[in-house]
């Protein structure tokens, strides 16, 4: 029997999560959207690729959250997407209503479920889930650190002209501003890129990579990313799915980790059928720690206003 995957939310980041999962035949998908008519559309049109792509499970649609019964996993795409000039606080105030209420029926339907979160700002939503369901902490994940490192690879390796898989790196921290790469993970062939890459255009890189949703958002000009994202997320789903012990840097609850506690940030973790198997303390150096720092207070200001 093939696992269940639940998608929330039929926008271009679900559908395209959706569609990734099938085709790499790792479960069944239910996407779920409140628009009647949008999941199951857009559930019919991936499934009707199913003859051409090769793949053998099954995507449906459903207005129903009572169809998240029996999921693995949740993933959490739904809410609104971030417009040019529009902070992060102003989104979380938009999408903080529908992650209590969607999640209070995740909990309801599917209590046995991992959630991952990539509805933005994402580690505020990734806490706010994990209060509202009650979940042991390892069960709610978010997916930032997955794409932050995604796209500082992708920008490295453009300017460095090389392929992105010969290039190690890994960013820490909030999904956003406050970001934290960590610079003796980031390495060509064991070789730091800090050595292969001038002050200024390295610094030039990681500025951008803080602000890569913000480029495509302008670039847009309505909605936001959804390759990426989706490509990120179904990493992550793979890992669990498979019980692999994969290391990605998620969003997680640290208890004291890295001088932190009761806070949602990015931090490198092995994903297994647990979810959330550990949690991993690195070496980092003293700007690097307080950079985290610096993240995790700039979360928990904005739970602040969510009153969380």
């Amino acid at each position: 029997m093939k696992r269940k995957v639940c998608v929330v939310g039929a926008g271009f980041v679900g559908t395209m999560t959706a569609q990734r999962i099938v085709e790499k035949d790792l479960a069944n998908v239910t996407l779920i959207d409140i628009v009647e008519g949008l999941p199951q559309g857009k559930a019919l049109d991936i499934m009707q690729s199913a003859p051409i792509e090769g793949f053998s499970g099954r995507v449906t649609g459903s207005n129903d959250f009572a169809d998240t019964a029996g999921s693995d996993i949740v993933v959490f795409t739904a809410g609104f997407p971030r417009t040019p000039g529009m902070s992060r606080d102003e989104l979380a105030l938009k999408n903080g209503g529908i992650v209590r209420s969607v999640t209070k029926e995740i909990a309801r339907h599917a209590p046995g479920c991992i959630i991952i979160m990539v509805t933005n700002p994402l580690d505020v939503m990734t806490y706010l889930a994990w209060k509202v369901t009650g979940f042991p902490a390892r069960r709610i994940m978010g997916m930032g650190g997955v794409l932050d490192t995604a796209r500082y690879r992708a920008f490295l390796a453009e300017e460095l002209d090389m392929p992105p898989a010969d290039i190690e790196a890994l960013v820490l921290g909030s999904h956003g501003d406050t970001m934290v790469p960590v610079d003796a993970h980031t390495t060509v062939k064991g070789v730091p890129v800090s050595q292969l890459i001038q002050k200024e255009r390295y610094d030039a890189i990681i500025e951008r990579t803080k602000k890569g949703g913000a480029e495509i958002v302008g670039l847009l000009k309505s909605g936001s990313a959804w390759h990426a994202p989706s490509s990120s997320v179904v990493a992550m789903v793979e890992a669990i799915l498979t019980d692999s012990k994969q290391r990605f840097p998620v969003s997680a609850c640290l208890c004291g980790q890295y001088g932190i506690e009761d806070a949602y940030i990015g931090v490198p973790v092995s994903l297994g059928a647990g979810g959330i198997v550990e949690i991993y303390e690195i070496s980092l150096s003293d700007s690097e720690k307080e950079g985290l720092r610096r993240s995790a207070e700039a979360v928990r200001e904005t739970l602040k206003k969510l009153a969380v």
